[in-house]
């Protein structure tokens, strides 16, 4: 058995980790500010509430538990307001994750786990990325969570007791299939949350981000991956690390690109509602294709996700929804 920290454990991806791994022999210590994340969604584990810069109670907190590793969710994720206010992101993500890691190299808790973002690579030539292609990131968001990628990877060769796991995550969505959690914040910009949203006349329309792309039907192209294969991403990055992994920086996707219209209408087809849409402008930091190759998480964590159908990731998404009064 080993014991795990988990920061933003209440939120939707790492809620999702903590359901995965309920089922484990791990001890879970969830620490989080419920800033975005919220009581009911950790479902295993204990919850202790507090802020990343409160730097005396999370030195309290891991000197006194001698954890076996740490997943590091709390972040700010939202691509426009990373834009419209960049300090918030270089203090919340970089400066933050520095103070965590730091913690962590200093009461030997040496194996880390980095909720990374496909963000990083930024506009790529043809949309595509390895874990290998250029990184560029275009928004303060990609460029905080590079900047903390580059911390752990000088840390890890600087210390070789240190071993960390960088997941570049592509649009996660869904809702787990068990039904026990799914995606709560009211702030969420996740395309299919809010699909589901206007499919449940939860909000008035939904707003498509430009139609003159240089694409199929004109809208921007993501790879979607389910939440509870990205979740067991964790889990296989976890057992990886506890058994003498090295480092490594790994994308979590799918390999398949859906347009923004193709998503509406899978929502619309799961749902049945022909809800409004309206065509709006661009946002700042949007590439027009973001597609994993993702080879390489299947070969080095024996990767094998469950549930590449992106008929059944909107109808959880949906389910949920439908489900959570908030």
């Amino acid at each position: 058995m080993a014991k795990i920290l988990i920061t933003g454990g209440a939120g939707y991806i790492g809620s999702h980790v903590v359901n995965l791994l309920k089922n484990s022999n791990h001890e879970l210590i969830i620490y989080d500010n419920l800033s975005t994340g919220r009581l009911e969604s950790v479902v295993s584990g204990k919850l202790i509430h507090g802020e990343l810069e409160d730097l005396e109670k999370l030195e309290g907190l891991i000197s006194s538990e001698q954890f076996d590793a740490c997943i590091h969710f709390a972040g700010s994720i939202i691509v426009p307001e990373s834009v419209s206010d960049p300090l918030k992101y270089y203090y919340n993500n970089t400066k933050n994750t520095l103070d965590l890691i730091n913690l962590c190299v200093k009461f030997r808790v040496n194996n880390f786990i980095f909720s990374s973002t496909a963000a990083v690579y930024g506009m790529s030539e043809d949309g595509v990325c390895s874990e290998d292609s250029s990184l560029n990131p275009i928004s303060p968001y990609g460029k905080t969570k590079l900047m903390s990628e580059w911390m752990l990877e000088d840390l890890a060769k600087a210390n070789q007791d240190f071993n960390y796991v960088a997941l570049r995550y592509f649009n996660v969505a869904g809702a787990s299939l068990d039904g026990k959690v799914g995606q709560c914040s009211p702030h969420s910009t996740h395309l299919i949350k809010l699909a589901c949203e206007a499919a449940l006349g939860k909000r008035e329309k939904l707003s498509i981000f430009g139609d003159n792309y240089e694409t199929k039907d004109g809208t921007c192209i993501r790879d979607y991956i389910h939440t509870d294969d990205l979740a067991l991403a964790h889990g296989n990055a976890l057992d990886y690390l506890l058994n003498g992994g090295d480092s490594q920086v790994l994308n979590c996707g799918y390999g398949e690109g859906y347009s923004v219209k193709e998503v509406v209408e899978t929502v619309k087809s799961v749902s049945g509602v022909n809800f409004p849409v309206e065509i709006a402008p661009r946002r700042s930091g949007d590439p027009v294709m973001l597609v994993s190759k993702a080879e390489k998480i299947r070969e080095v964590l024996n990767w094998s996700p469950k549930y590449n159908d992106l008929e059944l990731i909107v109808r959880t998404a949906f389910e949920w929804e439908r489900n959570f009064k908030g």
